[in-house]
């Protein structure tokens, strides 16, 4: 009989891993039946259980691929697992034994004080402490409902002092290097989860947030920071130490932790395991410091006292070009094999948000795009259908793209979405199917070169490092050469094209605002506005110095266009017809051009942004955008039919909501962008 096959070293830690988190189990169960006189034993149990996976960590870490006598599939992805489920155990172990401790602490106080109590307060005393070993016993159980208070313990900047939770090895240059248990000397907690800290032998680097409790003078963490800990367990059950970023980190860490949505999703296999919230969709809900309406208007400089994209030309009497480190065109031209999201959500809208994108800060407003699907082939996304008509803003996929920013990694982050409606419940919801990243320059910061991408699409958030969209092709794949190729090709990708401009394409956008990602199909009407704002700001202001308010409908509403897409097409729809029929002489009269946009901009959009019969704009609401447009086109059809909108405006059939004179004033000063988020 041939003898037993020894296992491998992986098999051998991960066996010790699974005895571990028996011990461990008994333990917990142990500890809540326990009584005052058996926690110490306890106590000690618990420490060398800790010692243990300590080691058993230690062991993981100095595993190689190449120690295994035999090929092992997914061995990356399996040591993961297997040090979440340690860095988990050393968790619950950290927890327990800190309650042990405090129960042994207030065992013996109640043995010094009992004999200076009568007897009445030794009953009362003993009621409390029978109360406190069952908060004790249901906090190992449950949830603490108190995280956003422990959270702001921690980052409270008079807390200097912490303690390191787990083991941490730099990941790159500049990070620093720490043990469980030692203490580190916080000398910057930065909002991105990445403290400045220093050692005891005074060696100073970058440290995860979420391996540091808040230390207490005798060297034993509080008791506030117990559930702070559990952070970490969260953090270390859902994803790696995500890079470090310095800004959004509210919407990242709701979009990575608190996507209870999604793994319920992913549970019942109604989306792949690699989906998670909207990163993009959480940062544009967060304000408009990411739309386009606010990149639009000028920026200030840093005196306060003129404008830094927004310059007079007296010789040619209008607004300078400002050019700019990148000036082109992004093309979407489809998605493939995108992963198909089960019966019970009904998929409402399929889009690609970009923008611009340094590896850790969005660098510039975020621009959605709504693909087309056919029925016969669902998992392929298209862009720029053909129409009868004007092609939709919403549906072009011919983007300009302008910045000024110094920064070596710049790139497009391109999140696929969806935004669904469960069938059983209703819930509304908006989803990244996935990511990807193209940078626009290279090591030695050459332009890269204008051509067509197929860029491989990661899952996750794009804070977030090795996770797939759909790993279930993976776990399918074969090992062969032939069944690698075809899982290869059953990977989703995005076909991007990126285009350089003419010297007449760059001579446009360079009036447009420095930084600004937007449609081509309205770069003209952004020009317009920008020549009348620079009219208002710049020429026809009798002082510089003055903050009064400039009286002028189009630059108050305008940039209102750029958050209702169908508004805009409208005023596009518009515009198109008059200029059919001008002249050419006129087409070639800039001023004249400018006055016919205010006439046009006051005969279209401007009466239906205050009319009481155009529904709210609301996103991926088919009934919303139906009805919306209807009453777009019959407004349209009636001004072409009366040579204007006088006579619909005078109209006793149509109402208007009321407003006063600072609706329809431009407040330069409340509108200027003095916080720029890309600063």
């Amino acid at each position: 009989m041939a003898g037993r096959r020894a296992r491998s070293p992986l098999q051998r830690v991960q066996r010790r891993s699974r005895h571990l988190r028996d011990q461990v189990e008994a333990l917990r169960a142990e500890s809540a039946a326990a009584s005052g006189g058996q926690r110490q034993a306890l106590r000690q149990r618990c420490m060398q259980l800790q010692k243990l996976v300590d080691e058993n960590m230690d062991a993981l870490h100095n595993l190689k691929k190449a120690d295994e006598p035999a090929p092992v599939g997914n061995y990356t992805q399996r040591k993961e697992e297997e040090e979440k489920l340690l860095l988990k155990l050393s968790q619950q172990l950290w927890k327990l034994g800190h309650v042990l401790d405090q129960d042994n602490a207030a065992t013996n106080d109640t043995v010094k004080d009992g004999y200076q109590k009568d007897p009445q307060t030794v009953d009362e005393d003993k009621e409390e402490d029978e109360s406190d070993d069952d908060d004790a016993e249901s906090s190992e159980e449950e949830d603490s409902e108190e995280t956003d208070d422990e959270d702001k313990l921690l980052d409270d900047p008079s807390v200097k002092e912490c303690i390191a939770v787990g083991n941490f090895n730099a990941q790159q240059e500049g990070d620093l290097t720490f043990k469980k248990g030692e203490v580190l000397l916080i000398h910057d907690k930065k909002a991105d989860g990445w403290w400045l800290a220093e050692n005891s032998k005074g060696e100073r680097g970058l440290v995860p947030k979420t391996y540091l409790a808040v230390h207490n003078e005798d060297g034993e963490s509080q008791e506030e920071s117990d559930e702070h800990i559990e952070v970490v367990d969260e953090t270390a059950d859902g994803t790696e130490i995500k890079k470090r970023t310095d800004s959004h980190w509210s919407a990242v860490r709701k979009a990575i932790t608190e996507n209870d949505t999604v793994e319920v999703l992913a549970t019942m296999g109604a989306v792949p395991a690699g989906f998670r919230l909207s990163t993009l969709f959480q940062l544009l809900e967060e304000g408009n410091q990411f739309r386009a309406s606010y990149f639009l208007q000028p920026e200030l400089t840093p005196s306060q006292l003129a404008f830094k994209d927004l310059v007079w030309d007296s010789e040619k009497n209008t607004i300078q070009p400002r050019p700019t480190r990148v000036s082109l065109i992004v093309t979407l031209c489809s998605c493939k094999m995108i992963p198909l999201p089960a019966g019970s959500i009904q998929v409402l809208s399929r889009h690609v948000r970009l923008c611009l994108f340094d590896g850790n800060r969005v660098l510039s407003n975020i621009h959605t795009v709504r693909a087309t699907w056919q029925p016969k082939n669902p998992q392929m996304w298209t862009f720029s259908p053909r129409v009868t008509g004007i092609l939709p803003s919403l549906l072009d996929g011919d983007c300009f793209v302008r910045s000024n920013s110094p920064s070596s990694d710049i790139g497009f982050l391109f999140e696929l979405g969806i935004t669904y409606i469960r069938n059983s419940t209703g819930e509304r919801g908006e989803l990244s199917c996935g990511w990807a990243f193209q940078k626009l320059f290279t090591s030695d910061g050459m332009p890269v070169p204008s051509k067509m991408y197929e860029l491989p699409l990661n899952g996750g958030t794009p804070y977030e490092r090795g996770v797939e969209v759909d790993p279930s092709i993976s776990r399918r794949a074969g090992s062969g050469v032939l069944q690698q190729l075809i899982t290869l090709k059953k990977q989703p990708v995005l076909l991007v094209k990126l285009r350089s401009l003419s010297t007449q394409s760059k001579d446009i956008l360079n009036l447009l605002p420095e930084t600004l990602i937007g449609s081509m199909c309205y770069i003209h009407l952004l020009i317009f506005y920008r020549q009348i704002l620079g009219d208002a700001l710049l020429k026809d202001r009798i002082n510089m110095q003055s903050a009064d308010l400039i009286c002028n409908p189009i630059l108050a509403t305008f940039p209102q266009l750029m958050d209702q897409p169908d508004l805009m097409d409208a005023l596009r729809s518009a515009w198109a017809d008059r200029e059919r029929n001008l002249k050419r002489s006129e087409k070639r009269d800039p001023e004249f051009l400018k006055s016919l946009f205010v006439l046009v901009y006051h005969d279209s959009v401007f009466p239906l942004l205050q009319s009481t019969f155009l529904p709210s704009y609301k996103w991926a609401e088919e009934e919303s955008e139906a009805s919306r447009w209807r009453v777009i086109a019959d407004f349209l059809r009636k001004s072409r039919e009366n040579d204007g909108a006088l006579q619909s405006l005078l109209s006793s059939e149509n109402t208007h909501k009321a407003f006063d004179i600072s609706e329809l004033a431009y407040d330069f000063l409340g509108e200027m962008r003095k916080n720029n988020p890309v600063a």
